[in-house]
C-alpha cells in the first residue's frame, strides 16, 4: 500500500461527509431514491446514514464523494469542508487523468 494511503483518516472523512449529506443533496435537488440509484445503495441504507443511525462504509463514501465532486453545484462545498483531501485524490489518481 502506498505511504500516502496510510495517511488518510477514513473515519474523519466519513464523518465530514455524513454531516453534510442533507445539505449536499438539497443543493443539487436530488431525492434519496435518485442518489441511491446513482451510487448503488438502498434508500434504507442511505436514509440510515443520513440520520446517523448507521455508519457510512468506505465504499459508500467513495461513491458519494466522487458523485459530489463531479457536480458543479456541490464540488465547491466538498473542497471547502475538506471531505476530499489532496492525498486521497492522489491515491485515486484523480488529479492525473
Amino acid at each position: 500500500m502506498p505511504e500516502r494511503c496510510k495517511e488518510i483518516n477514513k473515519e474523519a472523512l466519513v464523518e465530514i461527509l455524513t454531516e453534510e449529506l442533507p445539505a449536499l443533496r438539497a443543493k443539487i435537488g436530488i431525492t434519496q431514491e435518485e442518489l441511491c440509484a446513482i451510487v448503488g445503495i438502498s434508500r434504507q441504507t442511505y436514509s440510515s446514514i443520513e440520520t446517523r443511525k448507521r455508519k457510512m462504509s468506505w465504499n459508500t463514501y467513495l461513491s458519494l464523494i466522487l458523485f459530489f465532486i463531479h457536480n458543479k453545484k456541490t464540488a465547491p462545498v466538498i473542497e471547502t469542508i475538506g471531505a476530499f483531501p489532496e492525498n486521497l485524490k492522489e491515491s485515486l489518481n484523480i488529479n492525473n487523468r
